[in-house]
């Protein structure tokens, strides 16, 4: 998919957070273009007329503003992202990921790694070194029929899998964030046993996506008693795999 690219200054780049103390955003942005994507709401800070997942504006100067930023603010953790993958494909080329986290390991300041990009694996060894860090990784089914309906440009959930057992062989703290519920996500337990430390289910939360329910026929999967009876179901296959599990809804 052919994605407009465009290179921009912020301002500043730690935002308060209502997840963790912070969020980290170095894109605008995401190729990955996940239908359901909350983030979408974005689009109308940034001028861009191009659907969701066809631009992304890089901030170039990310690393240096959270240099000066750190040494400003009161430390806290820092959620790495919240509206944008940070391991996005376009991080291979900029690393502004890889040299925010490289700041924030120097400068002890702890985070949280949220993606669905097995890029992240090339910056372990400086995950490693963090005080206190976490990486984990978005899976919101094993369908890859599914997944290619809503996920459209991120990859396989069984290499998202195979990546998060690579990190908690490592001894980084690892966690699997299953949202929003999708069709498919049975086995998830089993597949993610000695890969994990813990476990957190969402519900659709927004409307983004709907016109993809309706498309393959699947508005059961959007009912109340599909996420009651599946988050249900997942919470107890977890817990059985000795798994901690959080339903949040």
């Amino acid at each position: 998919m052919k994605i407009k690219i465009r290179e921009i200054k912020s301002k500043n780049i730690l935002s308060k957070s209502q997840v963790y103390d912070y969020a980290l955003n170095p894109y605008v942005g995401c190729q990955h273009a996940c239908v359901y994507c909350y983030a979408k709401f974005m689009k109308r800070f940034t001028g861009h007329k191009e659907p969701w997942g066809e631009f992304a504006d890089v901030k170039i100067n990310a690393p240096e503003l959270l240099a000066r930023e750190v040494l400003k603010k009161k430390p806290g953790r820092v959620w790495i992202s919240g509206v944008c993958d940070p391991y996005q494909p376009l991080e291979k080329k900029y690393m502004l990921t890889r040299r925010c986290i490289e700041v924030l390991v120097e400068h002890g300041w702890a985070f949280t790694i949220q993606t669905k990009s097995t890029l992240v694996l090339r910056d372990i060894e400086i995950i490693k070194r963090a005080k206190d860090a976490e990486a984990g990784f978005t899976i919101t089914t094993m369908d890859e029929k599914i997944r290619k309906i809503f996920e459209p440009g991120a990859p396989a959930s069984i290499d998202r899998i195979k990546a998060l057992e690579e990190l908690h062989s490592k001894g980084i703290r690892t966690f699997c964030m299953i949202a929003p519920l999708l069709p498919g996500a049975e086995g998830l337990a089993s597949m993610l046993k000695g890969k994990v430390d813990h476990v957190l289910i969402d519900r659709l939360n927004y409307h983004y996506a709907d016109w993809a329910y309706k498309k393959y026929a699947l508005q059961w999967a959007m009912e109340e008693s599909f996420f009651l009876q599946k988050g249900e179901e997942l919470r107890k296959a977890f817990e059985e795999e000795g798994i901690s599990c959080q339903v949040l809804f």
